[in-house]
């Protein structure tokens, strides 16, 4: 199988962290921020700091791919699409300490891999305006400690 990456990005070959329990996709889905593109939807959700005061854990992703969208093969091909957009593209800005579900749409099956890159880019740039955002309002709305 053939990409359209292009040459000088194939060589990066490290693997993003993956989210491997349910209860992990769930809490994105549930408690976590969104953003919806033309191929896929991004859920973010922020994981607790460590208590030992060390740096946040690196940043988690999960792929669904419902069978809504394609069958088996059609599938498959999406979540490897996805993952390859992610691994040569270094994760895009996205934050450690956060995992991100992406939620793939039938349109990813037949986009162009820099349409995937892009999209990516632009929902993890939103995902940390908003996250920004609400934290900067939740901060102005406590009372001044004294």
């Amino acid at each position: 199988m053939t990409t359209d990456a292009p040459a000088e990005t194939r060589k990066i070959s490290r693997k993003p962290a993956r989210l491997r329990r349910r209860q992990d996709f769930v809490r994105a889905s549930k408690t976590g921020a969104r953003f919806s593109a033309r191929l896929f939807t991004l859920q973010m959700a922020g994981r607790s700091a460590p208590e030992d005061g060390a740096a946040p854990a690196e940043a988690r992703f999960g792929f669904t791919v419902t069978k809504k969208v394609a069958g088996a093969v059609g599938r498959n091909r999406i979540r490897r699409r996805l993952k390859e957009a992610l691994r040569v593209s270094g994760d895009l800005g996205a934050r450690a300490g956060r995992d991100y579900v992406f939620v793939a749409r039938r349109g990813a099956l037949d986009a162009s891999f820099a349409d995937i890159v892009t999209q990516m880019a632009e929902g993890f740039a939103r995902l940390d305006e908003r996250h920004a955002a609400n934290s900067r309002r939740k901060q102005k709305d406590r009372p001044a400690a004294s």
